[in-house]
């Protein structure tokens, strides 16, 4: 069995100099911002991120296949790199610091693929985390001064923190109901949106979160850290791992109840 710490060492790599990249222009007065074709801002940061993330990938991993939020798919194989350069675009050209590079490793298995490796990294905060296939999931500034990730033993709604990203998704997919049920059970709910919510459940600071709208490269990374902290990273069907094109994540114990709600009027 692979234990793939050279492909998390690598991701380091990569993302340092993602890093490097993006706080160069984050809250630059003259950053370029356009709108895709589905309506959603990129910047230039965006696009220069991704293109320094995939050459360094074809210069070190030129047999492993890339999937990236600006440019697509570009190889075949059974390895392949999911990018999201940054993950918050619009909190990053309003100068609001909640924003991400995500790097995940994913390698085919019956079905599709499954992320072995995962880095999520929040330069304007900071902050990174981290994990790989049955190593666990660990945050701090490097691999050699880390704390490892546990998912929180919070085991009754009533109790427990529950974040998510806006209002809209849920009403537009006709899942608004259940969602406000939801928010009227749990003890607490913040809208931290994006990447971090799926942090903190990692970090147990947040016991479950979800969002009703998402492509796999805002999910790969997420999904294998919050799985390597204990926790339960699905569909709303409830089907494991990243492809559903929505998540719910939660400490595993709360899991079925999260779904269940969401699923209440759908």
């Amino acid at each position: 069995m692979p234990d793939y710490l050279d492909d998390l060492r690598f991701a380091h790599v990569l993302a340092d100099a993602a890093d490097a990249t993006t706080m160069a222009r984050f809250k630059a007065l003259d950053l370029k911002v356009e709108t895709k074709p589905d309506m959603t801002p990129v910047s230039e940061a965006d696009k220069a991120t991704e293109e320094l993330i995939r050459g360094q990938l074809q210069r070190a991993r030129p047999r492993d296949a890339v999937l990236g939020e600006e440019y697509g798919v570009e190889g075949t194989g059974p390895r392949r790199w999911v990018i999201d350069p940054i993950d918050g675009t619009k909190n990053y050209v309003r100068g609001v610091p909640v924003w991400a590079t995500l790097i995940s490793l994913t390698e085919a298995v019956e079905g599709g693929y499954e992320p072995v490796v995962g880095l999520v990294s929040a330069p304007a905060l900071g902050r990174r985390w981290w994990a790989a296939k049955s190593h666990g999931a660990f945050t701090g500034r490097s691999l050699s001064s880390a704390s490892r990730l546990r998912v929180s033993r919070v085991s009754s709604l009533t109790d427990a923190s529950f974040a998510y990203s806006s209002l809209t998704g849920w009403e537009d997919q006709g899942r608004l109901g259940g969602f406000l049920d939801l928010t009227r059970e749990v003890w607490r709910t913040r809208a931290y949106g994006d990447f971090w919510p799926y942090m903190l459940v990692a970090e147990g600071a947040v016991d479950i979160c979800a969002e009703p709208e998402l492509s796999l490269w805002d999910m790969a990374a997420n999904a294998i850290i919050v799985t390597e902290a204990g926790g339960a990273f699905t569909g709303l069907d409830g089907r494991p791992g990243p492809h559903s094109g929505n998540a719910a994540a939660s400490n595993g114990l709360l899991h079925d109840e999260l779904l269940g709600y969401l699923n209440e009027r759908y």
